[in-house]
């Protein structure tokens, strides 16, 4: 199965997903499974020319230790298909190493910073800014992981619309896609409220990956046209992570002018 045959890509859209790896392992206690390797696999046959990742490790003695196969290297560079950049920053340090954001891309990354969202003591948080020239366009890519709480997913939405109106030129086009933890559509509709805007429709359901009931996955953009939004589905996917990929193609600004 490949990317074209489930989103029928082109060479004139600009193809972004994201995904929340879970740490690259599934399961819990001895019956827990090392998946990075199944994710590489995956990544690369999404055919993104952006991948937005949360929950990913830059070191963990623990599993390390644990798994046999454990790559050499952090999650972010190993998971990076050839030929792609990749650029991580840490949201949270724990007693046997630290995870958080990344993001790969076809195109050169131009620069990339990091901002930390954390709105209490009991969750570490943040968000990866990356710009990128996309065939001579500079597109700011944001990867974002809200919190578990409504109040603080409410308060890092501001923080994250803050950083937009800081950070970011109001011409330039603009994705932001992560881990939302939104069950409903609080978030969807304070940032639509900033010009950032999800596809209509459906909802398109990525969690829990195995029986997908809600859509905590999201894709916003501004000054890009959408033209499409999928999450693939079946035993392999499910058995990867707890999320789902979400994808989704966009027609450029210089696609649009002309």
């Amino acid at each position: 199965m490949t990317a074209e045959s489930i989103f029928g890509a082109t060479h004139d859209v600009l193809r972004v997903a994201t995904y929340n790896i879970h740490k690259g392992v599934q399961g819990v206690g001895p019956a827990r499974r090392l998946e990075i390797h199944n994710l590489a696999l995956a990544i690369e046959t999404l055919d993104a020319d952006i991948v937005c990742l949360q929950e990913v490790r830059a070191m963990n003695r623990r599993e390390a230790s644990y798994f046999t196969g454990w790559p050499e290297v952090p999650q972010a560079q190993f998971l990076a298909p050839e030929g792609y950049e990749s650029v991580y920053r840490t949201n949270a340090i724990t007693r046997d190493g630290e995870h958080g954001n990344a993001l790969l891309s076809r195109w050169p990354i131009v620069r990339h910073r990091h901002e930390d969202m954390s709105d209490h003591r009991f969750e570490q948080r943040g968000l990866l800014h990356a710009e990128i020239q996309v065939a001579g366009v500079s597109v700011h890519a944001i990867v974002v992981h809200f919190g578990l709480i409504p109040a603080s997913r409410v308060r890092q939405t501001d923080q994250l619309k803050r950083y937009i109106a800081r950070e970011i030129p109001l011409d330039a086009p603009v994705v932001v896609a992560g881990d939302f933890n939104d069950w409903g559509t609080r978030v969807r509709r304070l940032l639509h409220v900033d010009s950032l805007h999800a596809f209509e429709g459906p909802r398109t359901l990525t969690y829990p990956s195995r029986f997908p009931v809600a859509q905590l996955d999201h894709i916003y953009a501004r000054g890009m046209r959408p033209l499409s939004l999928a999450a693939p589905r079946g035993r392999v996917w499910s058995r990867m992570s707890d999320h789902l990929p979400l994808i989704a193609e966009f027609t450029l600004p210089d696609r649009i002018a002309t």
